[in-house]
Parts: C-alpha cells; structure tokens; sequence
C-alpha cells in the first residue's frame, strides 16, 4: 500500500485527515506515543486538540493509556486491529502488549522519525524489500536478512532490525536510523554488517545514530565502531586465516590446537566478534566483502557517512528504575 492509500484507510474510520495521518505514522513507526508527539506532528500548542483526540481514542477503545514515572507523562498505545488491518499490517509487533523500556525506546524512535519530515519513511519489511528490489534495484540476496531453519522448512525475513529507513524521489541518499540504547556498540557492529551488502549497492547512504542524552558520553565509541568495521578493509592473508578461524570455531574442531589459540587471540576484537555473528547467518561473503575497499572509499568521499543526533527531549523519567532509556 501507498502512503495515501494508508491514510484514506484510516480516514474511513471515522479521522480527520491530521490525525489518520499522525495514527498511521504512529502504527508504522512505534504503537507508542505521548501527547507532545501529536502536537508535533500536527503543529499545534499543546491543549484542548491534543486532549480531546486522545479522549476520543480512549472512548472508542482505540487505545489505551498508561502511567509513567512522570505524573504527568501518559504513554498511549494504540492497539485497535482494524486501524492496523486498514494499512495492510494486522499483525504488526506494535498492537501488542509491550514493556515500559520497548515503550520508550519506541517513543525515541517516532522522535527520529517526526525530526525529519521530508523524508519518507519505510516501516515494513515488504516496503523496504520493495523499494530496494525495484527502486534502486538492489538484489535481493543482497539485503540483510536471517534465515529461520525448521525441521522440514526455511523461512527468510529481511531487515529483522525493524527500524525505520529514509528515502527520498528526489534525493539519492538513504538514511538508516539506528538508537543507541547502550554505552556498547557491539549491536551497532551487527547491524552494520548485516547492512554492509546492502550499503555497497546504494549511490549515497547515511546512517543516523540516535542518541538519548544519558548516552551522549559513547558517541565516541559508535564512531570508532563506524569506521573500524566499515572504512578499514583487511588485508587478504588476514582475510584467508580469519576464514579459517570462524570455520574452526563453528565446527569445534581443532579448538586446542596451537594455531587456533593464536587466531582466537587475534581475532578476539569487538570487530571479529560482530563479523562472527553475520558469518555464521550469511556465511563466507561476509569475509570476503571485509576485504573490499568500496565502503572506504565512500566514506572518504563523504557519500556514506555517520550522522550522530542528540534527540532533543528527555527520557529517563519516564521510568526511574529504567537502564536503556
């Protein structure tokens, strides 16, 4: 479905074009949102409108509210299955029951996306693949994607991630959010790396790091993590030797041997520990692709890049007790 199409949908139930607007970019995007969110999506003054849309979402069990560690701070989480039916994703995670700290990280993520409204957002799994396959076009064994082994089938799910990514018709740049949610960037490692493929088919590319202020102190350390695992090609005979390290790793075979223990000692970096895991899900291209300088050489140029963004509201009082928030 189109981004018009989404809305009309919503509009048929009853909204306002603003609000049906607001409610299937909230639906995409988090489940979650505060008041404030809707005053900036609508541009209003926080008041009347704002209280009396989210009333009317409580009277028609459209929603529900809950406390927060603020007393006044209400998280709304819209569930109502035919709202979420009439943009073609009844069974989006965000209708479910969800932990105040999901909550929140949510609540961070709609911030990303309400901060860039010239963007259009992809939120689903189909959108992205789409868009990707037939815009630009990348192949599909090219997107970041997990495959699921079953006793008698296989199922591949593509951009497991599930955050948002920005495209533009007439901008070439890409821009792929990604929340900080702990002074350790070794998820961050993941995630790029599972994107490498998909980033070395792509004309320009940013990737925009969200960061809750609490965290603004490891902004260093994702950066480093940036460059480290994008922007520094291994030489091939470290390339041939880490092959055959993850190969011995994941057999078992060999563990105590000498050369073994050398390679664990070398390859025991954050670095090597992110290619481990992308490795054993996509398996030798992600060596081989470490070796590549086309990543480097973009960045270099400034056509792929990290763009670090402070959010600018606070998020720790929602839940005192909260650690990632």
């Amino acid at each position: 479905m189109t981004w018009a199409e989404r809305v009309g949908a919503v509009e048929a139930h009853g909204f306002t074009p603003r609000q049906a607007a607001f409610l299937t970019t909230l639906m995409l995007h988090s489940g979650v949102c505060l008041g404030r969110h809707y005053c900036t999506f609508g541009r209003i003054a926080y008041g009347q409108k704002m209280h009396d849309f989210f009333a009317s979402l409580l009277a028609r069990k459209v929603a529900t509210v809950h406390p927060t560690g603020h007393n006044r701070a209400f998280v709304y989480h819209v569930h109502y299955r035919p709202l979420y039916e009439a943009i073609g994703d009844p069974d989006n995670r965000h209708r479910k029951p969800m932990a105040l700290a999901r909550a929140i990280e949510n609540l961070m993520v709609l911030d990303g996306v309400l901060d860039d409204r010239q963007l259009t957002w992809l939120a689903t799994e189909t959108d992205k693949v789409t868009y990707f396959t037939a815009r630009r076009p990348v192949p599909r064994e090219d997107l970041p994607s997990v495959t699921f082994r079953g006793a008698s089938a296989q199922t591949t799910r593509y951009f497991v991630h599930k955050l948002p990514i920005g495209v533009s018709s007439d901008e070439p740049t890409t821009v792929f959010l990604y929340l900080m949610t702990r002074p350790s960037p070794i998820e961050f490692r993941a995630f790029l790396e599972h994107h490498a493929e998909l980033l070395r088919g792509l004309p320009a590319w940013t990737v925009r790091l969200l960061i809750p202020r609490h965290l603004s102190k490891a902004t260093g350390l994702y950066t480093a993590a940036f460059l480290e695992q994008l922007a520094m090609p291994l030489r091939p005979e470290t390339r041939d030797e880490l092959r055959w390290y993850f190969e011995a790793r994941a057999s078992g075979q060999g563990t105590r041997d000498a050369r073994f223990l050398r390679a664990t000692e070398a390859f025991g970096a954050p670095r090597f520990q992110a290619l481990y895991r992308v490795w054993q899900e996509r398996g030798d291209q992600v060596v081989q692709a470490a070796v590549s300088p086309s990543l480097a050489d973009v960045i270099a140029r400034g056509v792929g890049r990290l763009e670090c963004h402070v959010l600018a509201h606070r998020y720790r009082h929602l839940s005192p007790l909260l650690a990632t928030a």
